[in-house]
């Protein structure tokens, strides 16, 4: 697999981290998961859960590794040295100067092992006046502008289904790790990396701020093109109270729809810009599709050539034939169901190892690893640096 025998350090938490050394783990990568002594990643106790396994924790830990490290002791800080000598990357995502203070920053570590890539993750990063503020995916959405975009039908913000900073924040910082590793085949030495989840969300905003920049004004949702003001990229209700979606606003889509639904005469509308001039377009759809169900609309629309889609529940997905065998949903021996690997490679695909591990599950064989008998072992959980089982 293509990061074989690399090893990565894993210290973040919740879900940026975890998910982006996942990705690693479903390609090769030896992931070891070091927590905390007592409550470990928080993830393993966060919703619902399978045989005492949280769906959150299975689904973005699998393939990993436990190590139970108390690091605000000299000797834990030791083991976690000792252990990044014979690693590729090190992710954190504590607090900016956490790190420093607990003597496992990039300076302290890279004094010891030159060749780390070590990436810290935080909500703004590690420099600005919003270095020190407390805050979690909803709170960088809104810093950034996002939230003010995401508004519902009553035209208030409200929260979006995907914690798109965690996610982006993920995604960059897996890019920016393959690219320093990959830079050190030439140097030999590692590098830092400091990433912001909210630098991540203003990077994906260039469709949507195009009047922001030219106007320096807050874009009017049902004028532009992405966010409501285009009839052929809106979400429309069903005569069951359901919904589907038009997500294509060319002009051979408005043809392939609006002909068959006998109005071919709104077609030119749609070559209009975004925002009123669309609004008979988009009053007729709004009539036009209360007056079949769902299912009556998906049926009528197969074979068309139109950007269309149903709206789909979670469980609908689950048991969604594309996605099935596209392996991004699949069940485990247990029959337990698992999100699937989205990097795809025709050669040495990912294999994801779907037991998630056990809080601490494997301090002892790491501890080993490094050289520690199992007298020293022993000693070092008596005196709280370490957990294992």
């Amino acid at each position: 697999m293509k990061l074989e025998g690399l090893r990565v350090l894993d210290l973040s938490l919740f879900l940026p981290g975890p998910l982006m050394t996942q990705f690693m783990a479903d390609h090769g990568a030896e992931v070891i998961k070091v927590e905390s002594l007592h409550e470990g990643e928080p993830n393993r106790h966060i919703g619902a859960k399978r045989d005492g396994v949280s769906v959150y924790f299975a689904n973005t830990h699998r393939g990993k590794k436990s190590l139970a490290l108390n690091l605000k002791n000299p000797q834990g800080v030791e083991i976690l040295m000792r252990l990044a000598e014979k690693s590729d990357v090190l992710v954190e995502a504590f607090r900016p100067g956490v790190v420093d203070r607990l003597g496992i920053g990039y300076q302290q570590v890279a004094a010891r092992a030159p060749r780390i890539v070590y990436a810290s993750i935080a909500a703004f990063g590690q420099s600005g006046p919003y270095r020190d503020m407390a805050a979690h995916d909803l709170a960088t959405e809104a810093m950034t502008g996002v939230l003010s975009l995401n508004r519902g039908s009553d035209g208030k913000p409200a929260i979006p289904a995907i914690a798109s900073a965690d996610m982006l924040a993920s995604m960059m910082t897996l890019s920016g790790v393959l690219m320093a590793l990959y830079r050190r085949k030439e140097t030999g030495r590692g590098d830092y990396l400091d990433m912001a989840m909210a630098d991540s969300l203003l990077a994906c905003l260039p469709n949507n701020m195009g009047v922001a920049m030219t106007e320096r004004r807050q874009p009017v949702l049902k004028e532009e093109r992405a966010l409501g003001g285009n009839a052929l990229y809106n979400i429309y209700e069903t005569k069951d109270g359901d919904f589907i979606v038009l997500a294509g606003q060319e002009l051979k889509f408005a043809k392939n729809l609006l002909e068959p639904l006998g109005r071919p005469d709104l077609v030119k509308l749609c070559e209009l810009p975004p925002g009123a001039g669309q609004d008979p377009v988009r009053d007729f759809l709004i009539s036009i599709f209360r007056k079949k169900t769902k299912k009556e609309w998906i049926e009528w629309f197969q074979g068309r050539d139109v950007a269309f889609a149903p709206l789909k529940t979670l469980p609908e997905v689950l048991e969604d034939p594309h996605f099935k065998a596209r392996g991004m949903v699949t069940k485990d021996a247990r029959g337990w169901d698992h999100l699937g690997a989205p990097i795809k490679f025709s050669d040495e695909p990912a294999r994801p190892n779907f037991q998630a591990p056990a809080h601490g599950q494997h301090t002892r064989e790491i501890l080993s690893g490094l050289g520690y008998g199992e007298t020293d072992v022993e000693k070092l959980v008596s005196e709280e640096i370490v957990k294992g089982p």
